[in-house]
């Protein structure tokens, strides 16, 4: 599972990478295809980083669910189960 240290190595690839553009972008160098490549990884590393707060997030709120709403969730779902299946009958 995905965890803060992940993030935090994203975010320091993340901002090496902000450096490598400013420092091509400040060069004056026209190399557009290599500023285009930066980009594209900016862009991996923002969505891996994304994707890493949406894993924590869930976990997080399965266990809040566990610890406190479960009991509430699962009768509810027991109850719409049954609805359900005797309307099916």
């Amino acid at each position: 599972m995905a965890s803060v240290k992940d993030v935090e190595k994203l975010a320091d690839d993340l901002e090496n990478l902000v450096e490598e553009l400013r420092n091509e972008v400040k060069n004056g160098s026209a190399d557009f295809e290599r500023l285009m490549q930066i980009a594209d990884e900016i862009s991996e590393h923002a969505d891996g980083a994304a994707q890493t707060f949406s894993t924590l997030n869930d976990a997080l709120m399965a266990r809040l669910n566990e610890l406190g709403g479960g009991t509430k969730r699962s009768s509810s779902q027991s109850k719409s189960q049954t609805s359900s299946s005797s309307s099916s009958s």
